[in-house]
């Protein structure tokens, strides 16, 4: 499989936090101190319960495995998560995805694209006159 890397941020001038809260904070924190920080959706989805695919690639972070590699694009990143590589399937291939701070939160499927870009060539062999016509400006 081919392995693609993120681009990385750039380093930030001051410390990173998610509403007033610092990262340590919220790695503290126990499920329960922090679902009233998160968004709703993501407070939804811990409220009903995850499933095991889901616990058991939370506890793969836990034990500090160093290679992991999944197809949970709905799992939401939570803050032990952070600074780890983690390799997402997007229907093709696993994408290489090192976890930020601002990522907090949000879908690992967010950070694995499924399409690509479209770059349109010109016209084919059998087109017609006016679909081979290219204005000048």
């Amino acid at each position: 499989m081919a392995k693609k890397t993120q681009k990385r941020l750039p380093r930030r001038r001051e410390e990173f936090t998610y509403h007033g809260f610092r990262l340590d904070d919220l790695r503290s924190m126990g499920i329960t101190d922090l679902l009233p920080v998160m968004p709703s959706r993501a407070r939804r989805k811990f409220n009903r319960g995850l499933n095991r695919g889901e616990e058991h690639l939370l506890s793969r972070f836990r034990n500090g495995d160093s290679r992991i590699r999944t197809h949970l694009r709905d799992m939401i990143i939570m803050p032990e998560m952070i600074g780890k590589e983690i390799e997402i399937y997007n229907g093709k291939e696993f994408i290489k995805v090192e976890l930020q701070p601002e990522s907090v939160f949000h879908y690992l499927g967010e950070f694995a694209p499924t399409r690509r870009k479209v770059a349109h060539g010109s016209a084919g062999i059998g087109a017609t006159r006016s679909s081979k016509y290219v204005p000048l400006k």
